[in-house]
């Protein structure tokens, strides 16, 4: 997945704007489109085009671009809708219309393919079974809820079940649309590869138990992290150890990277001259931790990124990963060790439901590793974790592979991890970016390009949220001190950049409760957020240090 290193822009988590994530296509939003509702009382059709007759797909919306009108597919006239399903998009078009509260309605709809969905977001849905064939009719009637004034309707196919069609769709309840369409913020639906089982949570219980007491962990009361490019070069430039600027509270080296996916032997190669002809000596750049560690700052050997798949496979593994990272602590003289697993080290066995409990062996051999690692160094030892929302916050839907056992078995990962190392856990920072649309505690998707995304991520960091939508499973809410907000340095640096404004404004809702916008935090001002965290410090340099003196400037 890696460019060639002079030229690529890492994203660890982080190659800036490529499509390396889970999210990259299957949780593409899909933009819907409003209508004004007539005071008539008589039955109305709600949906534009339902028959694609004009010979396009708008107003519908497809993920990713996977919806097309075709010939010689039409159930009735002359054109169908056509979704391009594939391993990664369920290929999902969607119509939002407004609708009068408590009042019923019938979707139906012509389609044809294997595991085609009809439904409505947050409600009902139904679908084809497996075995394909002509066209069959699918029906979904609902009744709005009270204060209920929009609706989104679509339809979809499944994960691996190649092109549907779905022709003649229809929206009927009382009252007729009369005003033109207006645009709508986006809508997702996560990745799963086999058909759901339950809706999303419907309401927002409060935590089952108080949030954790963090280890000591040296830190200020506000802390800035960073990534610094420390074995690869890339478009931002190398930065020595004894510039980075004072700024900078914990900073993570990256990476240490495994010799293979599950050898567990971790190695720290240092960014050869060829690559950073600037580099340091060794001495100097370990005189240079010493520096910054005589300042106050943590330096961290971080494992993993995007390239960094580490998978514990087996007992000797852990050993293996315990003995090596030990090893490199110990030649640099280092604070402790983040976790950056990406791609595919975290996923669940099928079976392996209960968060609490995990017998997936990569759970649970990275835990027994990390508690070894933190009872050798003991509680001064610094152990952050930098997790995609995809196996953190994605979790308030979906768990592993699920009931049906084919959802991503990814999903919500790293729960089992968090929960187990919750008392030995200096900082938790879930990288904001790179991210398809999370639904937050208010049961709304948020997606990146402001405040309210990582108000919404963070929030459920904070309150704790029942996993897969089981209130009697909590994952409990994280202390302040232990959660730091991941974004992105610069535009370059990776997709969900907000500007500096933005991210006050995120910082003055969570840690203040003044100037929140469409997400009113369940957590309540949390002035002991720990504070931010960004991929990467070089990526902050290039940009003239807009994200460092920002945090300067707010904190003081």
């Amino acid at each position: 997945m890696r460019t060639p290193r002079r030229t690529a822009v890492r994203r660890g988590s982080r190659t800036a704007v490529a499509a390396g994530t889970a999210w990259a296509v299957a949780a593409a939003g899909a933009v819907a489109l409003s209508f004004g509702l007539a005071g008539s009382a008589s039955a109305g059709e709600f949906l534009v085009n339902g028959g694609f007759e004009t010979g396009s797909a708008a107003p519908w919306s497809c993920t990713g671009g996977t919806g097309s009108v075709v010939t010689g597919q039409a159930h009735s006239g002359s054109y169908a809708l056509a979704g391009a399903a594939s391993a990664s998009d369920n290929a999902q078009c969607a119509q939002t219309v407004a609708v009068q509260p408590n009042t019923a309605y019938t979707l139906s709809a012509y389609v044809k393919g294997a595991y085609v969905y009809l439904g409505v977001n947050g409600g009902a849905s139904s679908w084809t079974p497996s075995t394909g064939g002509g066209y069959q009719k699918l029906s979904v009637s609902f009744t709005t809820t009270a204060g209920q004034t929009s609706a989104t309707v679509f339809t979809h196919g499944w994960y691996g079940q190649a092109t549907y069609y779905a022709d003649d769709v229809s929206l009927d309840g009382p009252g007729a649309p009369t005003n033109p369409p207006t645009s709508q913020p986006p809508t997702s639906q996560p990745p799963t590869s086999q058909p759901p089982t339950s809706q999303p949570p419907t309401s927002q219980p409060p935590t089952s138990q108080p949030p954790t007491t963090p280890p000591p962990g040296g830190l200020p009361t506000h802390a800035l992290v960073g990534y610094l490019h420390a074995s690869f070069a890339n478009g931002a430039g190398y930065t020595r150890m004894a510039d980075v600027p004072a700024s900078w509270d914990v900073i993570n080296l990256s990476f240490g990277e495994p010799t293979s996916v599950t050898s567990g032997d971790i190695r720290f190669n240092r960014c050869p001259a060829t690559e950073c002809p600037s580099v340091e000596s060794d001495a100097d750049f370990k005189a240079a931790i010493a520096a910054k560690q005589a300042q106050g700052k943590k330096v961290l050997i971080s494992i993993g990124g995007q390239n960094g798949q580490v998978q514990l496979t087996t007992t000797a593994a852990r050993d293996a990963f315990v003995n090596s990272v030990s090893a490199i602590i110990d030649r640099w003289g280092l604070n402790g060790l983040d976790i950056d697993f990406e791609g595919h080290s975290l996923s669940l066995n099928t079976g392996d439901t209960d968060f609490k409990n995990p017998t997936t062996p990569v759970i649970v051999n990275l835990i027994s590793a990390l508690k070894t690692l933190k009872a050798k160094y003991g509680p001064n030892f610094v152990l952050t974790m930098a997790p995609e929302t995809f196996f953190v916050q994605l979790g308030y839907q979906y768990y592993g592979s699920g009931p049906w056992g084919g959802q991503d078995p990814r999903a919500g990962a790293y729960l089992p991890v968090i929960y187990a190392m919750r008392g030995d856990l200096t900082l938790l920072h879930v990288q904001d970016y790179n991210s398809g649309s999370i639904m937050g505690l208010d049961n709304q998707y948020h997606s990146m390009g402001g405040a309210d995304f990582h108000v919404a991520m963070t929030d459920m960091l904070l309150t704790g949220f029942p996993v897969a939508g089981n209130t009697a499973n909590m994952f409990p809410a994280l202390a302040p001190s232990q959660v730091a907000i991941g974004m992105p340095a610069t535009v370059n640096a990776g997709n969900g950049y907000i500007a500096p404004a933005e991210v006050d404004k995120a910082l003055d809702c969570l840690t203040k409760a003044v100037g929140c916008g469409g997400y009113q935090p369940r957590s309540g001002a949390q002035p002991n957020l720990r504070g931010l965290m960004t991929w990467s410090i070089n990526w902050d340099q290039f940009g003239g240090k807009e994200f460092s003196k920002n945090f300067d400037s707010y904190f003081g």
